[in-house]
């Protein structure tokens, strides 16, 4: 049987300022990534977006990035590797505790924004990252971009021990080479439920995904993302949600079953 995780960026909330739609996404997917408090989210926000996946069977992961509020964590900062695994150590220990406090696991890291650019593109950066989880907790789920792009940053997972799970974004267009289209460009997000749950199911029964030139590329996928400040996500998970199982596909959290390679 096919099994999938759906996964949302979470938490994302700042003392009273509120954003995306936790408490009702998060009745149609598997794993939260949630924000460790560096570029969005607070102690509070962590604390209370950890009890909200557990109270609703959900794998709850670490989503760290840049230390930069200011900008949401998607504007890259001249880090060096040895301090993007201080920083990332920091962030994924500071969530852990929350977990352990609420009496469950941590499951997964998922980097965040620029942060997780910096590592499909560079190898010291990616390294820093795994090797940060791996002195955490070497049980941790590694999430790592699929395809092409996110090769390199999938092997270093792997060979430093890490279970690597392959991240697909069937809410985004994909160029021919298997690279997300940039935000800048025209028709880059997707916003049609019945269109995204179309391009889910094709990336989980069949491995590829429709490209912005009408061809199709290849994808590994073990989870699918739908970020929770984009309008609509709520109905974005639902559509993909409800078309994964009336395919008789499983939806498992990441991490449920750890083993070295998915």
């Amino acid at each position: 049987m096919k099994t999938i995780d759906i996964n949302c960026d979470m938490g994302e909330s700042f003392g009273n300022y509120r954003l995306g739609r936790d408490e009702d996404i998060i009745h149609h997917i598997t794993s939260a990534n949630i924000a460790c408090a560096w570029h969005a989210g607070d102690p509070g926000t962590m604390d209370r977006t950890v009890a909200l996946a557990l109270k609703n069977n959900v794998a709850a992961g670490a989503h760290p990035g840049y230390p930069d509020l200011m900008g949401f964590g998607r504007r890259r900062l001249d880090c060096t590797p040895q301090e993007i695994r201080q920083y990332v150590a920091y962030q994924v220990g500071a969530l852990q505790a929350f977990c352990k406090a609420h009496n469950t696991r941590l499951r997964h890291v998922k980097p965040h924004g620029a942060l997780y650019h910096r590592a499909v593109a560079d190898e010291a950066a990616a390294r820093a990252i795994a090797k940060a989880v791996m002195d955490v907790d070497p049980g941790l789920c590694y999430v790592a971009l699929a395809g092409e792009k996110g090769r390199t940053m999938a092997r270093v997972g792997r060979e430093m021990g890490l279970a690597v799970k392959y991240e697909a974004f069937p809410d985004r267009a994909y160029t021919p080479g298997g690279v997300l289209l940039s935000r800048q460009s025209p028709g880059a997000v997707i916003k049609e439920p019945a269109e995204v749950a179309e391009r889910a199911l094709e990336m989980v029964l069949e491995g590829r995904v429709k490209t912005v030139d009408g061809s199709s590329t290849a994808l590994k996928v073990d989870t699918l993302c739908v970020h929770g400040d984009t309008p609509g996500a709520v109905e974005l998970a639902k559509a993909i949600n409800i078309a994964m199982q009336a395919a008789g596909v499983s939806l498992m959290a990441m991490g449920t079953r750890h083993t070295p390679e998915s």
